[in-house]
């Protein structure tokens, strides 16, 4: 199983990014797929979930009407769209998946969000 990362950088407050990861090596499309992210000195918090088909999606109550996760089972990669960036979404967002009770992480992608 290989999940990686991409699309994190530096953005304004109230700026848009789009993460992606692209996973390789499990059969992507009947597995959930969820985003973590984890900021300097906290506990890494689930951020957004998505069904093996993409019907069915959830948010953290701080992320919802804001962020945006969707999937590609074509291409097997997972999005996440990020609208409305405030500071305290600074993070490493890192792509996660569960497989036959074992869990696998992405490298994470740094995402910073200042003036």
């Amino acid at each position: 199983v290989q999940l990686v990362e991409s699309g994190g950088g530096l953005v304004q407050p109230g700026g848009s990014l789009r993460l992606s990861c692209a996973a390789s090596g499990f059969p992507f499309r009947s597995h959930t797929m969820n985003w973590f992210r984890q900021a300097p000195g906290k506990e890494r918090e689930l951020v957004a979930t998505i069904s093996n088909a993409g019907g069915s999606t959830n948010y953290a109550d701080s992320v919802k009407g804001r962020f945006t996760i969707s999937r590609d089972n074509a291409k097997n990669t997972v999005y996440l769209q990020m609208n409305n960036l405030k500071p305290e979404d600074t993070a490493v967002y890192y792509c996660y998946v569960r497989r036959l009770s074992t869990a696998y992480w992405g490298q994470g992608t740094q995402v910073t969000v200042s003036s």
